[in-house]
């Protein structure tokens, strides 16, 4: 049997969670990445072949940015900071990940020699996850100076995600927790 809550955790002197406040966490995010991956699996992509490359990523930029701020915010308010961070980071990465997937898939969609093999959703996602994970398998690969354009800037986005936003994300979480601990004036 498990306490009724658990030991004191020692990221930024936290107090220990009950139980039921680490399976909501959990169980949200597994749910935000599901509902993500759901949502990419099941929405069409566009098939406008006049749709600028810029346009597509400008809008997964700006749709990245604007959650990412969200969460940021919900960090701050929240009673358990670091607890919602986890579950931001299960939004935060999932949605990173199904972004570059669209951008991917649509291009593969508006013109099959982007790259080396035409892409369908589970192959866009794996080449978006390759290239974040940096493994490169080489199996998919880009075809064109465009494609080849995107990727660099999905790696040099990956970068960012890994050094900034989860610096980000964990710091708001630390400022949580630490006006949480300042006695009340």
């Amino acid at each position: 049997m498990w306490p009724a809550r658990l030991g004191t955790m020692t990221l930024s002197g936290v107090v220990g969670f009950q139980r039921t406040q680490l399976v909501k966490a959990s169980l949200r995010s597994a749910g935000m990445a599901t509902l993500l991956l759901l949502a990419y699996y099941l929405v069409p992509p566009e098939q406008r072949h006049h749709q600028a490359l810029l346009l597509r990523l400008s809008v997964a930029m700006v749709v990245f940015v604007v959650v990412l701020a969200n969460e940021v915010r919900a960090i701050l308010k929240h009673d358990h900071p670091m607890l919602r961070a986890g579950v931001s980071m299960a939004t935060v990465i999932p949605l990173f990940l199904v972004l570059w997937a669209w951008i991917y898939l649509t291009m593969s969609n508006s013109d099959p020699r982007f790259f080396s093999s035409p892409l369908n959703h589970t192959r866009a996602l794996y080449f978006a996850v390759t290239v974040f994970s940096t493994v490169g398998f080489g199996d998919i690969v880009p075809e064109v100076d465009a494609a080849r354009v995107v990727t660099m800037v999905q790696m040099i986005s990956d970068l960012v995600v890994i050094a900034v936003v989860v610096r980000l994300i964990f710091g708001a979480a630390s400022r949580g927790v630490a006006e949480r601990q300042r006695p009340a004036e």
